[in-house]
């Protein structure tokens, strides 16, 4: 009691100087809302849906730092002790978090369990760090306004340079292991600076001394050997052997290959399989090729494995491909790669091919440019940010860059498994005023995949004449693509327009899935 007396008083003829615990404040207010967004993201990254994820995410971490906060009104002595604690157990489970998430998902198969528990422990220790930092200061500066003014402006500048980090710096150079590890390092580098900054106010200062450094071992161990950690575990979510991996600044890389089977994966999403991408390629591609007026100017919004182009290249009348494809860093594995290139016949180096690594929906609201076919190979709408490309608005974008008698292919996923989807996006387009057809054909890899055929003007599927040498399509097996069974279009006059006001495309396409 007679030491706590003597630190209050200390405190309050101000022998202690204040700057290294606002500067705390900074710290694990960067810190705190990193943890949430990785956990955030890995969610998103491993169920898809994001915005219920970090809606789920964002919602319980505030719940358990109101529990947090609450519960600090129990700790009246040892503010520091308790503060360092905190610091080391928050920078303990945080520096895990990633690991532990990933862990349950491709281990124990019970990731929401974990998931939430991961996220109340964190929230329940951010929420108890600015309360005691804050009594801790208010005793000092014996001014709660001012105390409260200069902890929440720390506060808050913290929250956003982190949340700016972290999909900027940080998760694209470190990936998501690495950055919850190093958060967490530097959570237990703010408690380590504490004890040997106010030695003189911790009670057991020997025994959390030993603590720190054993938690910074670990952390360091951790971090180091992140890389391997990471591997093991993603080698765990795929059938094949893992022979690249790579995370860009939009999305996580993975190819795999068995035997002869190479597989592109694009956020755990398979984009191609080797053994039979000429089967959605041909489909996607001589359909629109065979019906369009003219084949000289080409538009590819996606198709950033080349695949595409290497069917349009067939055509000798094809002057120009203009591909646009968000992520550079594919296109450049794709450009690169032995094995892709003997895949895609070296198409991403031809000299007609033009790459432009946009954003699909910024491309066309700034292109003047008109084109005689238009192929829209995008991945399927299973996020909010693809969910744009299937909307109404972005078909309008489509219809005002085609040229007369033009032609339209869209990838539209499944009319099997994910059958409401696939007719929400035929009718958005027709919504649009462009005469549509869709048709469909087996995959093995995907199974039952869907496409739109459109066009500004009337069009005849029966006039399709194949001229270029092909694998798979020939004249019987392309009027069997427009064949659909009963089970296919129970949904076909159900469904709602997609549009950025209302996306309900995501809601049929994510609630298909979720069945599977």
């Amino acid at each position: 009691m007679a030491k706590e007396n003597s630190i209050k008083k200390n405190m309050s003829n101000g022998k202690i100087n204040a700057a290294p615990l606002m500067f705390a404040v900074f710290i694990i207010a960067i810190c705190g809302i990193i943890y949430e967004l990785i956990i955030g993201a890995i969610s998103s990254y491993l169920l898809g849906d994001s915005v219920k994820q970090y809606s789920i995410t964002i919602g319980l971490y505030m719940s358990a730092m109101g529990i947090g906060s609450y519960i600090t009104k129990k700790f009246k002595r040892n503010l520091f002790d308790v503060f360092v604690i905190i610091e080391l157990t928050i920078g303990l489970v945080g520096g895990i978090s990633a690991v532990l998430l990933f862990a349950a998902y491709g281990y124990t198969k019970v990731y929401m369990p974990v998931m939430y528990m991961t996220i109340i422990t964190i929230g329940i220790l951010v929420g108890l760090e600015i309360p005691i930092l804050t009594r801790i200061i208010e005793e000092k500066e014996n001014n709660l306004r001012m105390t409260l003014a200069n902890v929440l402006s720390f506060d808050y500048i913290g929250a956003l340079i982190g949340s700016v980090a972290f999909p900027l710096v940080l998760l694209p150079h470190l990936g998501y292991i690495k950055t919850a590890f190093l958060v967490g390092f530097i959570n237990i580098v703010v408690a380590n600076i504490i004890i040997y900054k106010y030695s003189e106010h911790i009670k057991r200062i020997d025994i959390l001394k030993v603590i720190a450094g054993l938690f910074v071992l670990i952390i360091i161990v951790g971090f180091i050997t992140a890389d391997s950690t990471a591997n093991r575990i993603e080698d765990s979510f795929y059938r094949d052997q893992i022979i690249y991996r790579k995370q860009t600044k939009h999305q996580r890389i993975v190819v795999t290959k068995h035997r002869e089977d190479l597989r592109l994966f694009l956020n755990g999403n398979v984009q191609f399989s080797s053994q039979d991408e000429y089967r959605y390629h041909e489909s996607l591609i001589h359909p629109a090729m065979s019906l369009a007026k003219e084949r000289k100017e080409i538009l590819i919004l996606g198709g950033g494995d080349g695949l595409a182009a290497r069917e349009i290249l067939k055509y000798n009348g094809v002057k120009r491909i203009t591909l646009v494809d968000l992520d550079k860093e594919v296109v450049d594995f794709c450009k690169t790669n032995p094995l892709v290139k003997s895949l895609n016949n070296k198409s991403l180096d031809n000299d007609k091919v033009n790459v432009i690594n946009q954003d699909a929906y910024k491309f066309l609201e700034t292109t003047n440019n008109k084109y005689d076919v238009v192929i829209v190979d995008l991945p399927d709408p299973n996020n909010e940010a693809l969910n744009k490309l299937y909307t109404n608005l972005f078909y309008r974008l489509i219809y005002s860059r085609l040229d007369d008698g033009g032609m339209i292919a869209i990838q539209s996923t499944s009319p099997y498994y994910a059958e409401e989807a696939y007719w929400c996006i035929r009718k958005t387009v027709e919504s649009e005023g462009l005469y549509t057809t869709g048709y469909h054909l087996y995959v093995p890899s995907f199974g039952d995949w869907g496409f739109t055929l459109a066009s500004n003007q009337e069009f005849d599927k029966d006039d399709i004449n194949l001229s270029v040498p092909t694998k798979y399509l020939n004249d019987d097996m392309v009027k069997a693509l427009f064949v659909f069974g009963d089970d296919e279009k129970k949904s076909k006059d159900k469904v709602e327009i997609n549009s950025l006001t209302n996306p309900v495309l995501f809601g049929y396409y994510q609630k298909a899935w979720d069945s599977y």
